[in-house]
């Protein structure tokens, strides 16, 4: 049984509000940090703790706190980056609307490590029922005293707001974020200066994912030294994944990132195994951006070892041969799965919601669409799968921020592990549109040339 951080009390009748909250030990980390630390001891304990940003990246977040700007009268602001907008991710989503408090107290801590006294929760659009529990739980901390002015004696003020999105995916990328909060359109900005220096109203900002502030209370309450001994390696602490596809057992679990993706897809105490008794297929291992990886490559690297759910394992061989832990979007496909229908999916998808900013993406990702739809539908041609893979390398690394890639990626792993589906596509026009190209090899085991 894997040890719980985040989600230990998730079963405790009304850990929404603050009494039963409280009475399980919250804001426990609060009354450490401001009683006992000062800012400077909390991010050296946030630097030894390991913990890597829980949106995607997976960039240490002890360093990116150092990086903040300090100058003199000038003031900083911490945001709450919760537009979880990635397909496949929903985890974020479970903590706001089941253990609000969790966010909020950790909303707390890092205020306090960096001297935010306006803190902000960007709150994707889409999520309209959960700024109200939000709201709620800041009220709650507020008249309890862990928030507002002088808080618990210690000389610091900060007020938490919520701020809804308007259903951007772009406005999950920090500095489109920022734009948005402002009230501007959300497009990315061109880095440097970066958000630690020029953020929101040009003042030093931190921009830092749900889960990631959320596991500042962990942190904290156990020290960093303890939290790095959880998980393997660079992967410290536990994780927070959202399963979901042809499983017998969708949601929201949390692993300490030592446990194989054999045993989180199979196990009863995870994901139950596949659907319907069918075969896995492939699965998008960390949310629609990262490279899609068929079973063979899944469960054991292409050396031939085990693959593990931490982000070493799961980046194992780089792109050719591995994905990405990313938000941990854990995305199952079963054997009658069309990886053609699921990549003209997401084209669709990121050509919607592209900002339109950058060339290469606003043309390209229209374009990949247009073919993608083309050969699902029976009128693709041989030459289109190579002007696919043409078309997804000009757009990869060539935009001001990342969508470009989250776009291209896809593409790019679909050609390169299931190109014998979209050959068949093009081959059986008439047939693909009756029925899925079927499991073929993707499940045998993988020949490595030695």
């Amino acid at each position: 049984m894997s040890k719980k951080l985040l989600l230990e009390h998730a079963g405790v009748e009304g850990i929404r509000y603050y009494d039963a909250y409280r009475k399980n030990g919250g804001y426990a980390s609060v009354e450490k940090a401001f009683k006992e630390m000062t800012p400077e001891a909390v991010v050296e304990e946030v630097k030894k703790s390991g913990l890597r940003g829980r949106g995607g990246a997976g960039f240490p977040t002890g360093l990116k706190w150092s990086f903040i700007a300090k100058p003199e009268g000038v003031p900083r602001h911490l945001v709450c980056n919760a537009d979880e907008s990635e397909p496949g991710t929903f985890k974020d989503r479970y903590l706001m609307e089941f253990i609000p408090h969790l966010l909020i107290e950790g909303l707390i801590v890092s205020s306090f490590a960096l001297g935010s006294n306006a803190t902000y929760i960007y709150i994707r659009g889409e999520y309209a029922w959960i700024p109200d529990i939000l709201e709620q739980a800041i009220a709650e901390a507020k008249a309890n005293g862990f928030l507002g002015k002088n808080i618990l004696g210690s000389g610091f003020d900060c007020e938490i707001y919520v701020h809804r999105g308007a259903g951007a995916y772009i406005c999950g990328e920090e500095t489109a974020l920022i734009e948005s909060l402002e009230g501007k359109r959300g497009n990315p900005r061109i880095k440097p200066p970066f958000p630690a220096i020029k953020g929101a109203w040009d003042r030093p900002t931190v921009v830092n994912n749900v889960e990631t502030l959320a596991a500042i209370v962990p942190v904290i309450n156990m020290g960093g030294e303890a939290y790095s001994k959880i998980g393997v390696g660079r992967s410290t602490g536990t994780k927070l994944i959202s399963a979901c596809g042809n499983i017998n057992k969708p949601g929201v679990y949390e692993i300490d990132m030592t446990i194989s993706v054999e045993e989180f897809i199979f196990s009863d105490e995870y994901c139950g195994g596949m659907a319907n008794g069918k075969k896995l297929k492939a699965c998008i291992p960390g949310g629609s951006s990262v490279p899609i990886l068929p079973a063979n490559l899944l469960l054991k690297t292409a050396k031939g070892e085990t693959r593990y759910m931490n982000y070493e394992s799961l980046s194992d061989g780089g792109f050719a041969t591995g994905s990405m832990m990313g938000s941990g979007g854990f995305v199952v496909l079963d054997e009658d799965q069309c990886v053609v229908k699921h990549t003209y999916t997401l084209a669709r998808f990121y050509r919607h919601e592209s900002c339109g900013q950058c060339s290469p993406c606003r043309e390209g990702t229209g374009w990949m669409e247009k073919i993608l739809k083309n050969i699902d539908t029976g009128k693709g041609k041989m030459s289109d799968i190579d002007l696919l893979w043409d078309i997804q390398g000009k757009i990869e690394g060539n935009t001001i921020c990342p969508l470009g890639d989250a776009a291209a990626w896809p593409v790019a792993a679909a050609i390169r592990h299931f190109r014998d589906e979209f050959e068949w596509h093009v081959l059986n026009p008439e047939e693909c549109l009756r029925r899925n190209y079927g499991l073929a090899h993707y499940a045998d085991p993988r020949e490595v040339a030695v």
